[in-house]
């Protein structure tokens, strides 16, 4: 029996409470692995690991399809840590609080994991039943995948002999996915020149919260706020018209969530206060006008702090907003392809101070690899005119969509006959592992399906129970009737 009691498949939900269990910040998986590792070996099956961390589980094929092919199902360990600002948990060492909503399994407060947790449950309860019928399995479970792909990129070759993969990190049900963006990430650094503090100055601090965030790569056509961009335009907005004065600023965590909370210490005369605290008041209602319908719970709010020993020179603080208000976010250009698609996009995702150094990160994605290195490069210009050391990521390959393929034929006649519709065949804006695994293994036939999960890579993040179900037919099906050829 699962935490979540007797809700279908019981199997699913039993292992998603294990993993809920045990702390999986992406780069830190040591602990999933070897629960993973241990279980399978106390099974009997084969297991092997590469240098990057990865495990691969073998299955044996059900009596009477060993002539079937060899099947990879994939899918990463790790998770987003993201939560509200108001909640204490330590990704690190607390489990996640997960908790039944009306039909959707949510988290207390923070990310769930369902993302791609729900996907390593599916491929646990394969490994536990051993009266499910399918041909031979290779059971792929990478790290380290949400902060830049690099357990499928360091994936060691000769782990896999299978020529079909199926990658369980969708979020959609009813929906196959045929292709994927692929991204790079823009990093900023600067080195902040410091004035002293005159005493005549008053001193606050700026919050933005509320935003609904979510992925950078699956919701970034949504029109969602970004609160290091709204931060920013008040801020430029604000030092027109008065003396102020910047201490501190920050906002978002991961490099592929859109940020939902920004801070600010800053200081004006003490004069101006009063006209500080008014335009600050008229801000968050343009903000909360502007964002009623995608940021309906959007604040800001401010507060009178203690003083500060420093603030940010007048030249660096008017480079840093100025950068930081022009830096493009958001959709750029929609594909001319498949309609609805968003072909190439941006996130502005944080800013961070650290060892007396601000750190900007973005992450730029398109299914177009010269308007991915495009757009990558026009956000590098911005801050390399504001004076900032720029440099890219190593990036990841786009999955290019081959609508004809037989897996892709074989999984929507299998969904057509089970629920009696048509799947929605489609590519996604977001990144997927997919590409770098076609980088090592050319040959093979890929496929990638899941449950319903929304907010994905926020607190809001949330799966919807009836659609894991469907997707576990899906796969138990697609598995025992896979032809032979």
């Amino acid at each position: 029996m699962s935490d979540f009691g007797a809700i279908q498949p019981e199997s699913i939900w039993k292992w998603f409470s294990v993993l809920c269990k045990i702390p999986r910040p992406s780069g830190h998986e040591a602990d999933v692995i070897a629960m993973i590792r241990n279980y399978a070996e106390q099974r009997g099956f084969l297991t092997r690991t590469d240098q990057a961390g990865n495990l691969v589980v073998y299955k044996k094929a059900f009596a009477g399809y060993s002539e079937y092919p060899a099947v990879i199902l994939q899918a990463h360990v790790d998770m987003v840590c993201e939560k509200n600002e108001d909640t204490k948990h330590d990704f690190y060492n607390d489990p996640i609080e997960p908790y039944v909503d009306d039909g959707w399994i949510k988290a207390r407060g923070t990310t769930l994991g369902a993302d791609n947790g729900i996907g390593v449950s599916a491929m646990l309860a394969i490994m536990e039943d051993s009266h499910l019928e399918h041909g031979p399995l290779e059971l792929l479970f990478t790290v380290d995948e949400e902060r830049g792909l690099t357990g499928a990129r360091n994936l060691d070759k000769t782990l896999l002999s299978g020529k079909i993969l199926i990658n369980l990190d969708s979020e959609d049900e009813d929906e196959l996915f045929i292709g994927c963006a692929g991204g790079i990430d823009t990093i900023a650094e600067f080195e902040p020149s410091l004035d002293d503090v005159s005493e005549e100055y008053c001193f606050y601090n700026l919050t933005l919260t509320g935003l609904t965030g979510g992925h950078s790569g699956d919701e970034i056509d949504k029109g969602r706020a970004n609160s290091i961009k709204l931060m920013a335009r008040m801020l430029h907005e604000l030092q027109k018209t008065l003396n102020l004065r910047i201490n501190s600023l920050s906002g978002g965590h991961q490099h592929n969530a859109i940020p939902r909370e920004a801070t600010a210490d800053v200081c004006v005369p003490c004069k101006e206060k009063n006209r500080f605290i008014e335009e600050v008041k008229k801000w968050g209602g343009v903000f909360s006008k502007e964002y009623k319908d995608t940021d309906p719970n959007l604040n800001l709010s401010w507060k009178e702090i203690e003083t500060m020993q420093y603030v940010y020179s007048k030249s660096f603080q008017e480079k840093l907003v100025h950068a930081l208000n022009v830096c493009p976010h958001g959709v750029m250009r929609m594909s001319r392809d498949m309609p609805g698609l968003v072909e190439t996009s941006t996130n502005l995702a944080s800013v961070k101070e650290t060892k007396n150094k601000i750190v900007v990160s973005t992450s730029q994605r398109s299914s177009v690899d010269t308007a991915k290195y495009d757009i990558a490069s026009q956000v590098r210009s911005v801050f390399h005119l504001a004076g900032a050391r720029t440099e890219h990521s190593t990036g990841y390959p786009g999955w290019e969509p081959k609508p004809d393929s037989p897996l892709v034929k074989h999984v929507s006649i299998t969904h057509q006959k089970l629920f009696g519709k048509e799947p929605v065949v489609r590519a996604i804006h977001a990144g997927l592992e997919c590409g770098l695994f076609l980088e090592k293994y050319p040959e093979l036939d890929m496929i990638s399906f899941g449950p319903t999960i929304k907010g994905v890579h926020s607190p809001d993040e949330r799966v919807n129970i009836q659609s894991v179900e469907k997707f576990w037919n899906l796969l138990l099906e697609v598995l025992k009737t896979l032809p032979t050829k």
